[in-house]
């Protein structure tokens, strides 16, 4: 049985599509069985070289929610989830990339909390390795930006927020750019919420980005020193703050 928490926000998914085959279709199904029904799925083929998006066109064109964007070039993540964010036209912003998927209930859950006053909402989500080891992520029920600057609370594919209060937040064509956009909007929200549930699943392969922890160390860095300006001695800080809560993540 579908059931709408409040009728009145509609929710923009954006998903960009590149190289995902064996994933993208388990990702919109993702989308459509969720139990809150008031939404669109913005796709963004990226120029896909494995005709990903051709596969499941029928899903496409059967369910008027869905819309897609072709980029004539390979445009990268963070500019082809701009486009999708140009495009939304919904009151709340949510982030789905085509190699992960939600659980039934992650929307409904979500909303109730921006229902109540919260702009910024994720949950905890499961971690998937190798499509083996799975691991729950857990983060504080509520947090705040300097919360933020000590980790990334939210977890790209399990954020939401509410663009018709906050504004929409584009993302940066750098590393981390997802972690710079939920930092800028915490910021302006003041306090997110996560909700104590698993209600997202994320796969992380030996060739993903996020699986290249050498390079996020730099990325996280230049984000302290170059994008939020903090002081050698705040970066310091906030930076060792960082390596102490990723130690634990994985533990």
């Amino acid at each position: 049985m579908i059931t709408v928490a409040n009728p009145d926000l509609k929710v923009s998914i954006i998903m960009p599509v590149y190289k995902a085959r064996a994933t993208v279709e388990q990702a919109i199904r993702s989308v459509i069985s969720q139990t809150y029904s008031n939404w669109e799925l913005i796709i963004v083929n990226d120029c896909c070289p494995d005709n990903s998006c051709l596969q499941v066109q029928d899903m496409i064109i059967s369910d008027l929610r869905i819309f897609r964007i072709d980029n004539i070039t390979n445009q990268g993540v963070a500019i082809s989830r701009n486009k999708g964010i140009a495009k939304a036209e919904g009151n709340i912003i949510a982030f789905l990339d085509s190699d992960d998927y939600w659980h039934p209930e992650k929307l409904s859950l979500q909303v109730d909390k921006i229902k109540k006053g919260y702009d910024v909402v994720c949950s905890n989500y499961m971690r998937i390795e190798l499509n083996t080891k799975i691991k729950e992520v857990f983060n504080k029920v509520e947090f705040d930006y300097s919360d933020m600057l000590k980790s990334n609370r939210i977890g790209n594919l399990t954020g939401i927020y509410r663009s018709d209060r906050i504004g929409k937040i584009y993302q940066k064509n750098v590393g981390h750019e997802d972690y710079i956009m939920w930092l800028e909007t915490v910021k302006i929200a003041k306090k997110g919420y996560c909700v104590q549930s698993p209600l997202a699943y994320y796969r992380v392969t030996n060739n993903s980005l996020s699986s290249n922890k050498f390079q996020a160390v730099l990325w996280q860095w230049k984000v302290y020193r170059k994008e939020v300006n903090l002081s050698l001695i705040k970066s310091i800080w906030f930076f060792l703050n960082y390596s102490c809560t990723a130690y634990k993540k994985r533990q």
